[in-house]
């Protein structure tokens, strides 16, 4: 099974074995320069369905996933020697702050911002480039460009643009950094050892406006943590930190740059599938792909999966069906337009916005919209029900008319038979990141959000009501989309429940005939 991958590997020695997985798993790298610096580990799976959760409200109940881990995460590293705020008013340098250890970070309270005590979850290391932020203080911090500290404008990376790849919110000369002020030496007892500051506001008369960003022209051993507040108090300023991705720490990979760099690939999915679809106890239920991660990312080019996948349920008359970010799924066209035919099968692809400067900042490492939609009508010309999803809508920020009229207007175009809008939803750690961008970046919009979201992660039922009849009643008007308005269907939260957002609709199967 492993040997037809021999001639894509640049490194096909290295092995490793994988908590729950039988056999070892081969370690594979690749020249390509989308590749570099990620190792591909290929396992052997026991099964291939998943089977969603009974709660869930999504409207299928199973899926299959190729692939775990993500090349698109962020990574946030600081310097070993980075004084580390405890629990207990000491400090401690990063390099050897250890899961478990108590120590402060931050949390929410309405329009303020607290310390609170957190453990941390998770510790690891990497090499970076390195830079050094300089305080008005005096505070030197080393970093690498994609840490975030927490500054008077909201979350900044320390390294930057305005606009093209690297556009997003980062440091300048005119910020000035969030916290309690400098510490001692990391070996030191704090002056304040014994006294708690849980629960006092995050306010400060210290000189923390930042007076240099230089970089070191050097890479540097570097570290990071996840804790339980998602942040944590380094050299006396609010740092962001990493989140952990549970599926990668159970196959003990590290909770950081692991998740991007060390991508698990179930190189027997299709045939475990075969097995698994030909029990008699399988009932031809519809199975979704793409909902969880796309199984159309960059290794699926090299590894092709999904050829052997959609023949394994083609041939067990299984409905199905596809969301992906990817053109790359025009490749497996003929199997789509076969799976169509005969079992019934629909595609999606998320395109949630045109602006060029939106999508580099929020999709940096994705195929260009554009390219979705011209995916989007090859898919319809050959006969295969192929629509968009127009995901997350936020009020304010994408859901005004000229904002969503051209999607509309080039789904009808690319013959989308189907158009689906869909609230954001804030879980999770997302709702922290998504309010700090929002004070950074549009602070009007900020009590609407706080009204919106107040009770959760969804929005309330009448706003997802109003963004959902937005699509429609644009949709509808033959001066945008014509068409597509009489296709375009409710989202997936039609009935005012909390659907998740990635899913897709269900195809109707092809009915059988006698002749």
């Amino acid at each position: 099974m492993f040997v037809r991958w021999d001639s894509l590997s640049t490194d096909a020695d290295a092995a490793r074995r994988l908590p729950g997985y039988r056999d070892e798993a081969r370690v594979r790298t690749f020249d390509a320069p989308e590749a570099l610096d990620i190792r591909f580990y290929e396992v052997v799976g026991k099964s291939a369905l998943n089977r969603v959760p009974k709660q869930s409200q999504m409207p299928f109940r199973w899926t299959i996933n190729p692939y775990r881990g993500c090349t698109h995460a962020c990574v946030y590293c600081l310097d070993g020697d980075t004084a580390i705020l405890m629990g207990d008013g000491r400090t401690k340098r990063l390099a050897e702050v250890r899961e478990g250890d108590e120590i402060y970070g931050t949390v929410r309270d309405g329009v303020d911002r607290r310390y609170g005590l957190t453990r941390v979850l998770a510790h690891w290391s990497t090499v970076k480039p390195a830079y050094r932020i300089v305080l008005e203080d005096g505070t030197e911090i080393v970093a690498g460009g994609d840490h975030r500290f927490l500054s008077d404008r909201g979350w900044k990376y320390v390294t930057g643009a305005e606009q093209g790849p690297l556009g997003r919110p980062h440091l300048t000369l005119q910020d000035e950094l969030m916290g309690t002020g400098g510490f001692g030496s990391p070996s030191e007892r704090s002056e304040d050892h014994g006294r708690s500051i849980a629960g006092t506001t995050v306010k400060s008369n210290a000189r923390l406006g930042i007076v240099a960003i230089e970089p070191l022209g050097v890479d540097l051993p570097m570290y990071d943590i996840t804790t339980g507040t998602e942040d944590f108090v380094a050299n006396g300023v609010i740092s962001h930190n990493c989140f952990a991705r549970p599926t990668h720490k159970y196959l003990d990979f590290d909770a950081g740059r692991d998740f991007e760099r060390e991508i698990v690939v179930k190189v027997n999915a299709p045939e475990v599938l075969r097995a698994e679809l030909a029990r008699p106890s399988w009932k031809r239920e519809h199975v979704a792909l793409g909902t969880n991660t796309d199984p159309y990312q960059w290794a699926e080019s090299r590894y092709r999966l999904m050829p052997d996948i959609w023949e394994a349920l083609r041939e067990a008359e299984t409905p199905c069906s596809v969301l992906t970010k990817s053109p790359l799924l025009l490749r497996d066209l003929d199997l789509m337009r076969q799976l169509a035919e005969q079992v019934g099968f629909t595609a999606n692809l998320s395109i949630p916005t045109l602006d060029e400067k939106a999508w580099r900042a929020t999709e940096p490492h994705t195929p260009h919209p554009r390219k979705r939609l011209e995916a989007v009508a090859e898919l319809n010309r050959a006969g295969i029900p192929t629509g968009v999803l127009i995901a997350p809508l936020m009020p304010g920020i994408n859901d005004a008319p000229e904002q969503v009229e051209p999607i509309l207007e080039m789904a009808a175009e690319a013959g989308a038979t189907s158009i689906g809008g869909i609230a954001l939803h804030l879980r999770g750690e997302v709702r922290g990141i998504f309010f700090d961008w929002l004070r950074s970046q549009r602070p009007d919009l900020v009590p609407r959000y706080e009204e919106l979201y107040r009770r959760g992660a969804y929005a309330p039922n009448e706003e997802r009501q109003r963004l959902r009849h937005l699509v429609r009643r644009h949709a509808r008007d033959p001066a945008t989309t014509g068409r597509v308005g009489r296709l375009i269907r409710a989202s997936s939260e039609e009935g005012g429940g909390d659907a998740e957002p990635e899913a897709p609709p269900l195809p109707r199967r092809r009915q059988t005939t006698l002749f």
